[in-house]
């Protein structure tokens, strides 16, 4: 019988407001016969007994209000680095959300570089990923929402309705979207635009708030669940103008309530195309006003009770794929 591992994750216990990538990720482990879940504490991850050990986001772990408190964790991120790379028993995976290090200091980018470095298995959630030559790979693609969302209601689509959501940074370009739209508008008045989210800094929301002109609608909150159904499945169309889109969760949820989306073309976005369907990944060069309301005129085509294609991304398998990359990562650093 196959022994059974126990897994330290880089997330806490999820909340109401974690990433439902998180939340869905840890329930789907907790089915997994072969693995024992643990979420991330200090202690537990400095001290604690684990045979892997899986990033997401460790930058998330340098968090703090304080220049003193982020100072104390980047002391506690570096032990644990060397725990993790000094262990012949400990495997280490990662998955590969962002394709880039965060903008943050050069100290703290070298720490990240490390980690990424010393992980045995990455996992992409998307076949376009670049990753060190002779890393092991596991493919995992990131699951789909339509259980997370399976118990709130879902209005109809509103024609000439657009959406865009989540929390709100720099390089999501919703300032972006916010000319693109004035230039629709002007031509076509029955167009509407919503902007649901949570911006990053008082700054951002500040230009958010200059640029909003007739017919944008601000939400600049949190939105829970209930609320962001209803926003995304009342629109015809959902635009991420992200300057650099990679993997997007946003993309998913949206697609997860049979919505279609507006994306910039990519590798990443070419390869979603493939996966759920043409008509379901509209992609630009360039977003101009033209381009929007053409992607809303072929959004506004698929029939109402039309959906992409989600079949890869049912999280009944994520589970048991996830297992098989910890034994991976296990047997990898106990042959290093």
């Amino acid at each position: 019988m196959t022994r059974r591992l126990r897994v330290m994750q880089s997330f806490t216990t999820p909340r109401t407001t974690t990433n439902p990538y998180i939340a869905m990720l840890a329930e789907s482990l907790r089915g997994e016969p072969r693995v024992e879940l643990v979420t991330f504490s200090w202690p537990r991850a400095l001290l604690g007994r684990y045979q892997a050990f899986h990033w997401h986001w460790p930058e998330a772990r340098l968090a703090s209000g304080s220049p003193l408190r982020r100072h104390l964790k980047k002391l506690l991120l570096r032990l644990l680095a060397e725990r993790h790379r000094r262990s012949r028993r400990i495997g280490v995976v990662r998955t590969a959300h962002n394709p880039d290090l965060p903008d943050i200091a050069d100290d703290e980018r070298a720490l990240l570089a490390r980690i990424q470095e010393d992980a045995d298995v990455v996992i992409r959630l998307n076949p376009t990923t670049a990753v060190d030559a002779g890393a092991l790979v596991h493919d995992i693609p990131h699951g789909d929402y339509r259980a997370w969302f399976a118990g709130h209601s879902r209005p109809q689509r509103r024609p000439g309705r657009v959406v865009t959501f989540g929390q709100l940074r720099g390089y999501k370009g919703v300032e972006d979207l916010l000319l693109a739209f004035d230039e629709a508008h002007d031509i076509d008045h029955a167009l509407s635009l919503t902007v649901a989210g949570r911006p990053t800094s008082a700054e951002l929301t500040a230009r958010l708030l200059a640029a909003a002109s007739t017919g944008v609608t601000l939400d600049l909150r949190f939105v829970p669940d209930e609320e962001l159904v209803q926003i995304i499945s009342s629109a015809s169309l959902v635009v991420l103008a992200y300057r650099d889109l990679h993997n997007s969760g946003s993309a998913l949820a949206a697609l997860s309530l049979n919505r279609p989306v507006l994306v910039p073309r990519s590798a990443s976005t070419d390869a979603l195309a493939t996966d759920v369907g043409e008509e379901w990944v509209i992609r630009y060069e360039r977003l101009t006003g033209t381009v929007l309301r053409e992607a809303i005129a072929a959004a506004e085509l698929l029939a109402d009770d039309a959906a992409p294609d989600l079949s890869r991304r049912d999280w009944s398998e994520a589970g048991r794929r996830h297992a098989d990359a910890y034994y991976a990562a296990r047997a990898h650093r106990r042959s290093r």
